[in-house]
């Protein structure tokens, strides 16, 4: 009896679909570039926003959901292209470049809108630390909207840097989700 013939298609798998270059050489492309922010700048709002006490958490906590779950995405995201794993996953990763990047700048932007409110809502009060005292007094003049925040001056400035950032990562992955879409449709 001799033996089955092996069918070639049964026994190979395509190879993945990637337009990045694998290892450091990612780093001097534009998109490992914009990545590399997306982690720095991402990992600073995350830091603002912890460092601000998170005094509005049901805004807030998005924020902080959002900048930790991207910052981990995007590190793993540079670390498969960086060490090459990504060549050995059979996936299509120009299509999963632009729908991570997607999906990254629709949260991100809803992050920088809570961010941005929860700084701006601060307009309607301040505390204001009594002369010769340790005690503090809270002064609210007129609150503009439904939302109503009482940060301190520290917390304010904090709060506005973590808003700038925020507005950076979310430029960083619009232009990422451009460049894999330009990538993708080749």
């Amino acid at each position: 009896m001799s033996e089955p013939a092996t069918n070639p298609a049964a026994t190979s798998f395509p190879a993945p679909t990637i337009s990045l270059p694998l290892g450091l050489e990612v780093l001097r492309t534009y998109t490992g570039a914009l990545v590399s922010l997306e982690i720095l700048f991402g990992g600073l709002v995350w830091i603002l926003v912890a460092s601000s006490n998170v005094p509005v958490p049901l805004l807030q906590g998005w924020v902080m959901f959002v900048s930790v779950t991207s910052f981990f995405l995007s590190s793993a995201y540079l670390t498969l292209l960086i060490t090459g794993l990504a060549e050995r996953i059979n996936t299509d990763w120009n299509f999963l470049d632009v729908f991570y990047h997607f999906v990254a700048l629709l949260f991100y932007f809803a992050a920088f809108m809570l961010e941005a409110a929860t700084t701006a809502a601060n307009g309607g009060a301040h505390i204001k630390p009594l002369p010769n005292s340790t005690e503090a007094v809270m002064c609210i003049t007129y609150p503009r909207g439904n939302v109503f925040t009482v940060l301190s001056d520290k917390q304010y400035s904090v709060n506005v840097a973590a808003t700038i950032f925020a507005f950076v990562v979310t430029l960083c992955y619009g232009g990422s989700m451009v460049m894999g879409f330009k990538r993708w449709r080749m």
